[in-house]
Formats: C-alpha cells, sequence, structure tokens
C-alpha cells in the first residue's frame, strides 16, 4: 500500500522563535544606557553649536544694521535674546531650556554688548555645561570674535 507523501512545512517553531525575541530583549537592554549617552552627547554638542550661532549673529547684525546689540543671557527662563541696546525691540530669543544644557553667566554680567564696528564691549567667558558633566567654553573677545573651546 502506498503511503500518502508527507507535507513538509518549513519555517521556525515557537521556541526558536521566543528564543531570538529573549536576545533582542536582553541586546536592547545593554544597549539602552550607550544610545542615553550618545543622544546627550549630540544634542550637547548641537546646542553648544547654536549658542556660538547666537553669538556670531549677534555680532553680525550689530555691523549690519550699524547699531549697538545686547546678548542678554536669562538663566531662569533658559533663553538668550538679542536686542537693540539703544531702542526697543528684541531681534532673537534662543530657547536652550529643552537642549539638555546648563549654561552658566557670564563672567562678564549677565549682557553682552557688540558695537556697530563688531567690538565686543567687554570679553567674556561663557561655560555650557551638559547632563553628563562635560563642559563647553566660549570666548567672546574685545575684538568680537567668538572662539568654542
Amino acid at each position: 500500500m502506498p503511503r500518502e507523501s508527507q507535507k513538509h512545512e518549513q519555517g521556525w517553531s515557537l521556541t526558536e522563535l521566543l528564543i531570538v525575541l529573549a536576545i533582542m530583549g536582553i541586546l536592547s537592554v545593554l544597549a539602552r544606557p550607550s544610545y542615553q549617552t550618545l543622544t546627550a552627547r549630540v544634542q550637547a554638542r548641537s546646542a553648544t553649536a547654536e549658542i556660538a550661532s547666537e553669538l556670531r549673529l549677534a555680532r553680525q547684525l550689530a555691523m549690519a544694521r550699524r547699531e549697538r546689540l545686547r546678548v542678554i543671557f536669562d538663566r531662569e527662563g533658559r533663553t538668550i535674546t538679542l536686542r537693540r541696546a539703544d531702542t526697543e525691540g528684541i531681534l532673537h530669543v534662543y530657547q536652550y531650556a529643552d537642549k539638555g544644557v546648563v549654561v552658566e553667566e557670564p563672567t562678564a554680567g549677565p549682557e553682552l554688548l557688540f558695537h556697530p564696528s563688531g567690538r565686543s564691549a567687554t570679553p567674556t567667558t561663557i561655560r555650557v555645561r551638559d547632563s553628563q558633566g562635560r563642559e563647553t567654553t566660549f570666548t567672546v573677545s574685545i575684538t568680537g570674535r567668538v572662539s568654542v573651546s
């Protein structure tokens, strides 16, 4: 008597799928701290680049508009505001509250003044700390140049 041919289905068993899922879960748990550290580092780098850009923007606008501009650091509101020095008017507000960084008060005080020549009224140093404790320092020279170290 001929036997009917048995159908063989190919694929994975439930046990094999559960083992793969368990391995993936373990790997994701192990990778999470590294991913969070990497995300915090990238976000802090982005914020420091944006703060340097804000300071350079203030200098460039002072020269282009031929007027004095103030950069005001509000630590409580976690903002950097660019204003006209001699008349009313806010030109730009940068908010860094959600960036994961802490901006310390500049060494010359909470306000920085740029003249129409691009020069700064006083040289200052600004420190920015990220959530991992790494620190970046901005220096605004008397000539108005912004450098990051």
